[in-house]
């Protein structure tokens, strides 16, 4: 603001509006409450609200933060070409640093405990610079050796990261659980509602002049309930989940505050369960 005020009062300065600072060392993403104040001087104008500030009364999760951001009534967040997408780079690889695991034989863990703490971050760089480059074993030094050793004596674990091979498989185990206690599913469908073409969508993003007590309301072209649909992915979400609760709830019959079918049961009678993923 005062950059601005400066160049409405004065034509002879030379001081840059705006210094954008850059080095060879990585800013820390941890603990850091100016780090997206400071990189999106336009969505933190003051340069306050940052993530994970200590002087803040109660403590707020990242995750829970860039939620609130993403879902308040100025949706300059939601709106903005690159925020969200930095946004959940940070709550991905967070999840990739914070939940993932080793797991290694119980005859094997001393013996991999003590060579995990030998190993430096440059032999395993070389390592895996070596295997890039010349894609062969023939070559390697001693200390590579023990490195890639070690490597396959130990699982990593990272059920918990949305997309890893190891989710997968703990939604195939989840699964499979269900089979063995409900027996085999009776029924298999893929709910894949479409956003560019629902009214309802159209009322989320804010277009007030759709009514929807009309049976066929009246909408935008096509080529603007695209443009809708790419510039507001938030909206889709919140119109995605709105929509499978909907279906569960007045067309297969199911309440989720209890997690059980409603006593009327639904188009295809009570549900015991059901399972459902994402892509």
């Amino acid at each position: 603001m005062a950059a601005a005020l400066r160049n409405l009062v004065s034509e002879k300065s030379t001081l840059p509006d705006l210094v954008v600072h850059r080095g060879f060392h990585p800013i820390n993403e941890y603990n850091n409450p100016d780090l997206l104040p400071g990189s999106y001087p336009t969505l933190f104008p003051f340069g306050i609200g940052g993530f994970e500030d200590d002087a803040r009364p109660k403590a707020l999760s990242f995750q829970k933060q860039a939620q609130y951001y993403l879902n308040i009534a100025d949706r300059s967040f939601r709106y903005h070409h690159s925020f969200i997408f930095v946004v959940w780079n940070m709550i991905q690889r967070r999840m990739a640093h914070l939940k993932t695991s080793f797991t290694v034989r119980r005859s094997n863990f001393h013996q991999v405990a003590q060579n995990l703490t030998q190993i430096s971050p440059a032999i395993l760089d070389s390592l895996a610079s070596k295997l890039e480059r010349e894609h062969s074993f023939s070559n390697l030094a001693p200390a590579e050796k023990n490195a890639l050793n070690l490597l396959k004596q130990v699982n990593t674990i990272a059920a918990r990261i949305p997309g890893s091979q190891a989710s997968k498989i703990c939604v195939r185990n989840e699964i499979r659980s269900y089979f063995s206690y409900f027996g085999l599913p009776h029924l298999f469908f893929t709910f894949n509602p479409c956003p560019a073409h629902s009214p309802i969508f159209q009322v989320m993003y804010g277009d007030q002049t759709v009514d929807l007590s009309h049976r066929f309301p009246r909408l935008a072209s096509a080529r603007e309930r695209a443009i809708r649909l790419a510039r507001d992915p938030v909206a889709a979400a919140d119109f995605y989940e709105f929509s499978f609760r909907c279906c569960f709830e007045y067309l297969l019959g199911w309440n989720f505050k209890t997690r059980s079918s409603y006593p009327s049961g639904g188009l295809f009678g009570h549900l015991r369960a059901f399972y459902g993923s994402s892509e």
